[in-house]
């Protein structure tokens, strides 16, 4: 397995970690054109969606247990697997963003979860063929966790 390494950078949005209401922030991928050609992104623009794999790299400790969400003590003590917080070990982010425009390597999207500066590791375009299949379900304190989130 090649070693993962940075394959662009998030500028703009937000510059500190706010947990709700990204929906939104714009935000723009900067590409690495030591990584990648100009043609990269070619049809990238005929997608509505990417998918964006980024490191939370200002994360300060790692959970390898359980935590409360948020620290909030109202919803149940939860694996960290069970739960989409970024002290988890590798610091990975994922986040489904409307694409709003494609100008070379820089990418514009909507509602991306990443803070300015975060490290971006992969840009795929959004297949709704790899969203889950049948029903999805979900611990009922989730809900009340995202409300406000976008």
């Amino acid at each position: 397995m090649n070693p993962i390494s940075p394959i662009g950078v998030v500028r703009g949005g937000r510059e500190k970690v706010h947990e709700d209401g990204w929906g939104g922030v714009v935000s723009r991928i900067e590409l690495d054109p030591a990584v990648f050609d100009a043609s990269a992104t070619e049809g990238l623009d005929a997608y509505s969606h990417v998918e964006v794999i980024f490191a939370f790299h200002l994360a300060e400790r790692t959970c390898t247990a359980t935590q409360y969400p948020r620290g909030n003590t109202d919803w149940p003590l939860s694996g960290i697997l069970a739960q989409r917080a970024p002290n988890r070990p590798n610091h990975l982010g994922v986040s489904v963003c409307p694409l709003a425009a494609v100008d070379g390597l820089t990418l514009t999207v909507h509602g991306l979860d990443a803070i300015d500066g975060s490290p971006v590791l992969d840009v795929k375009p959004y297949l709704p063929e790899f969203a889950p299949r049948g029903e999805v379900v979900r611990p009922e304190w989730t809900r009340e966790l995202m409300r406000d989130y976008f």
